[in-house]
């Protein structure tokens, strides 16, 4: 084996406990995810990570992507075969990377082929009892691949996620920009809650809604601008207790926008009758540092943190793009308590389409490159991956000691067994020490790798 492989050795173990495992990514794209099974003791002077299981912290609901309409079609499209596998492979844990939740949007995204929202109607129109509302735009390639994915991952988690609401309830009467004017909140509300009731008949189960993606960016196709002090008198006044009237167990999260603008959640959870509703505030990092999420959970340690979105630019910096994602939301988001960290996006084809025009991405590329049946894997692919195979749902974060140049973050599986991801931030090889009460095992990290110990 190169010098790139790692060695694992159990130094003080019950002869009855588990062996630990290895799985590794190189930034020289030498290994991929992949097992390491040779074994060797860690040097003397190895950098000890200690993981301190009694300490914890939040439970985590998943790790996945966003299963955009584009992502969906370009896989409806492969042969039923190759889609099979490649399903398999992303949502099944014993045979894949063990997906375990997505986000969808409700209606279009900029990641559609077209711009749509359940209720399109002529300019000048109006449809406040919602009659003409259908799913339809979705029973094309969403619902069916959706089927697909929740027979191989039934437990999978599902987040709903608007652009726009419908551009009969906006104020300039685009998708584009403007704002849901206040004789439309009623109707809006009504909208999501038919959505979330519609999507259960198609064995759909959202667990959660966020009630505006970037509500402070005008500029993709669709988008809605939505202010703090706005989605507060909607949660409050309108889409609260329509769910609650519903009795749906569909949770609202807040904001859903970057960590540079802390001030918006905390505002709305500042209005305790708005934030009752809510269950927590989601989160991207196009802007701001990951740390001060922790900000909003200490300000509101009963309400939960949940990371969205987060974007690869085609083509991609493998080595960049690892190191950055895995260090600020593999390992930053979960120490400042979210439980969920998604990637944008699913999948995309060769020339990251298919996207709306005038404000779709042109640049986003997916976690997988799908070119009729053959299949690319993307930096995300592999950011996910060494979290969401054995972090499985229900998995609690455990303190693990952070060393300088060794970001981590451990967690407790509910099967009893420990996770700990890591990386070598350093330009050298170093070695790796962890240990949890009495088990000790090693690791020589090159440069810059990810590793996933399991044990």
């Amino acid at each position: 084996m190169s010098q790139a492989a790692l060695f694992l050795c159990l130094l003080a173990a019950p002869a009855s406990a588990r062996a630990p495992q290895l799985w590794l990514t190189e930034l020289d794209r030498s290994v991929l995810f992949s097992p390491q099974t040779t074994p060797g003791a860690p040097a003397s002077s190895a950098t000890l990570i200690s993981v301190e299981a009694a300490k914890t912290y939040q439970s985590m609901e998943g790790f996945g992507f966003t299963l955009t309409g584009g992502s969906a079609m370009l896989l409806h499209k492969m042969s039923a075969a190759k889609r099979a596998a490649l399903l398999k492979e992303l949502f099944s844990p014993s045979d894949g990377i063990g997906v375990s939740y997505l986000r969808l949007s409700v209606g279009a995204s900029d990641l559609d082929e077209r711009v749509f929202s359940y209720d399109d109607l002529p300019a000048g129109g109006s449809d406040p009892g919602l009659a003409k509302f259908s799913l339809a735009p979705d029973r094309e390639h969403l619902l069916p691949m959706l089927k697909e994915i929740l027979a191989v991952a039934p437990s999978l988690r599902i987040l709903g996620s608007p652009w726009s609401a419908p551009a009969w309830m906006k104020d300039n009467g685009s998708p584009i920009a403007g704002k849901l004017r206040p004789d439309a909140y009623p109707a809006y509300a009504a909208y999501l809650v038919r959505y979330v009731v519609d999507m259960a008949k198609e064995g759909v189960r959202v667990d959660a809604l966020t009630i505006q993606n970037e509500p402070l960016n005008p500029k993709n196709n669709p988008s809605m601008v939505m202010e703090a002090k706005e989605q507060a008198a909607f949660i409050r006044d309108h889409l609260g207790p329509a769910l609650a009237a519903a009795k749906l167990k569909t949770k609202i999260l807040l904001y859903d926008h970057n960590a540079d603008r802390i001030d918006y959640p905390l505002e709305v959870l500042a209005d305790t009758a708005a934030a009752r509703y809510v269950a927590g505030s989601a989160f991207h990092l196009y802007g701001g540092v990951i740390e001060d999420l922790s900000k909003v959970h200490d300000a509101h340690p009963d309400k939960d943190l949940y990371f969205t979105e987060q974007w690869v630019g085609a083509p991609g910096n493998f080595a960049g793009e690892l190191s950055w994602h895995v260090d600020n939301l593999v390992v930053g988001a979960p120490r400042n308590w979210c439980k969920t960290v998604l990637e944008w996006n699913l999948a995309a084809d060769p020339k990251q389409e298919p996207h709306t025009d005038q404000g779709g991405c042109v640049g986003c590329l997916g976690a997988v490159t799908l070119d009729g049946d053959a299949v690319e894997r993307n930096p995300a692919f592999y950011i996910i991956a060494h979290a969401s195979k054995f972090v499985r749902p229900g998995s609690v974060r455990v303190a693990s000691e952070a060393p300088e140049g060794l970001p981590n973050v451990a967690f407790r599986t509910p099967d009893g067994k420990f996770v700990l991801v890591t990386r070598n931030a350093g330009a050298a090889p170093r070695d790796v020490a962890v240990r949890q009460g009495e088990r000790s095992f090693g690791a020589r990290l090159n440069a810059g790798a990810v590793a996933t110990f399991v044990w």
